[in-house]
């Protein structure tokens, strides 16, 4: 699994093996974890810059972790719903 995978697993252990389910059968979900990361990643940077902009990408980046975070919620949530089926007749 790629670098992205395994971040949001670390984010949310308790979730990691409904993370590896979907993260294999899903290239969607793999590209949210990689951007997540990446937005994680840029955001830290900034954090250790000290150029004048550094406080507006601080927030700029935390807006966009804290949005990717909820989308990733939101899959793992109904990644984790088990269809009903009804029997058949």
């Amino acid at each position: 699994m790629g670098n992205g995978v395994g971040f949001v697993k670390r984010c949310f252990t308790r979730r990691a093996n409904v993370i590896e389910e979907l993260a294999l059968r899903s290239e969607g979900f793999r590209d949210l974890c990689d951007d997540f990361a990446s937005a994680n990643d840029e955001k830290l940077q900034w954090e250790r810059s000290s150029a004048p902009e550094h406080d507006e990408r601080i927030a700029e980046y935390q807006e966009l972790v804290d949005s990717l975070r909820i989308e990733i919620e939101q899959a793992l949530d109904r990644a984790a719903v088990v269809p009903f089926i009804r029997p058949r007749r």
